[in-house]
């Protein structure tokens, strides 16, 4: 079968090209076409457009590059046209895929698949009808999605959450990797490690870095270790800096591996960090954090903000954002993570619910074999 696929971002691309690498498993005749990324393109077939192109965030970014947004939605209609794919597959990014999704719907018989749900069920719950409406079948990798959708008529396929399938993935290829060996790679001290991820972009580093760096400082027994974030340049962290912490790049996994507690922007992060088991506290700041606040707690549609406790559907882990966000409140948090045993085993003991929530790997071969098996039977 020919298959057309759509990833605006760079997890996207990642997810896509393991569904791409599924597929083939599951249909010897796979074809592919797609806008994505270089993961994508290493599985074979034809790159329409590259994700670096399409990537707009932001308010005054989309108004400013707007005729390039709109010409390049036009170029992934066309191209849908053009290859008479079997099925065309959106992944993630709701923004410009719902419109392809619209499109295609309105214009064609090709069934639209939709893998990785957009997160409508935060703020944008009245995107469900357009769903409803615009795609065939969605695929989604958080389990109380499933819910979300019943209520409003609307059935979809749990397949297993990705994230679960990397950080398996990591593991039992890194099974011979030691602590010392991490150490000695990069020039780290024999103190136990505070690992910080403070965000992908340049703004969440520039609110949250600073603070975090400076509760670590108090807690001298221990290293601060940053995982650089990808298209983030070093001389950017520089300035942040102090000559007690240390940055390294490509080794985020690794880092959560050999780590003892972890500060952490919100995010697949705090998904990633309960995975591997270090407790965490999830800290993020927001400008005017009184109103933010306010309209999260009146207008958006979610008890929580990171994805540990959305999935456990209770407070696994402190989520120190917004009014909440003070150096302060990140310290004792810190504290009682680092020393007080109940505290961290209670917290533990929740990711490991969550953990047995999610389910076991495979949540791309589970995605591949719903794609396939629904196609088999439409034909």
């Amino acid at each position: 079968m020919k298959y057309f696929l759509v990833a605006g971002e760079a997890s996207g691309d990642l997810h896509a090209s393991n569904l791409m690498t599924a597929l083939k498993e599951q249909d010897k005749d796979a074809e592919f076409r797609f806008f994505g990324g270089d993961l994508m393109q290493a599985q074979g077939g034809q790159l329409i457009k590259h994700y670096r192109e399409l990537a707009y965030m932001g308010f005054i970014p989309v108004l400013l590059n707007l005729r390039t947004i709109l010409r390049n939605m036009k170029m992934c209609q066309q191209s849908i046209l053009e290859y008479k794919p079997d099925v065309v597959i959106l992944i993630d990014y709701p923004g410009f895929n719902l419109k392809i999704a619209k499109y295609i719907k309105l214009n064609t018989n090709i069934p639209v698949y939709y893998y990785i749900s957009p997160k409508v069920w935060a703020w944008k719950e009245y995107r469900v009808k357009s769903f409803k409406k615009y795609v065939d079948k969605m695929l989604c990798i958080l389990p109380f999605e499933v819910d979300f959708f019943k209520k409003h008529n609307y059935a979809v396929d749990y397949v297993g959450n990705p994230t679960v399938d990397a950080v398996a993935d990591f593991n039992e290829r890194n099974k011979e990797d030691s602590i010392s060996q991490f150490r000695e790679n990069n020039n780290l001290s024999e103190k136990p490690i505070i690992a910080l991820l403070a965000g992908s972009r340049k703004q969440e580093i520039k609110d949250n870095l600073p603070t975090m760096l400076d509760v670590v400082a108090r807690f001298p027994d221990y290293q601060a270790v940053i995982a650089g974030a990808p298209g983030i340049s070093p001389e950017y962290y520089n300035q942040y800096l102090t000559t007690d912490s240390k940055i390294i790049f490509g080794q985020t996994y690794r880092l959560l591996k050999y780590s003892e507690a972890a500060l952490v922007t919100s995010g697949t992060a705090t998904l990633e960090t309960a995975l591997f088991r270090v407790p965490q506290v999830v800290c993020y700041k927001t400008p005017i954090p009184k109103i933010v606040y306010w309209v999260y707690k009146h207008i958006l549609t979610t008890k929580y903000i990171s994805l540990v406790n959305l999935i456990a559907d209770k407070t696994v882990v402190q989520e120190l954002f917004a009014k909440f966000f003070s150096f302060s409140n990140i310290h004792s948090e810190l504290s009682m993570i680092l020393n007080n045993a109940i505290y961290r085993n209670n917290m533990l003991s929740g990711y490991d619910e969550v953990i047995n929530i999610l389910g076991h790997p495979g949540a791309s071969a589970r995605a591949a074999e719903v794609i396939v098996n629904s196609m088999n039977k439409n034909k």
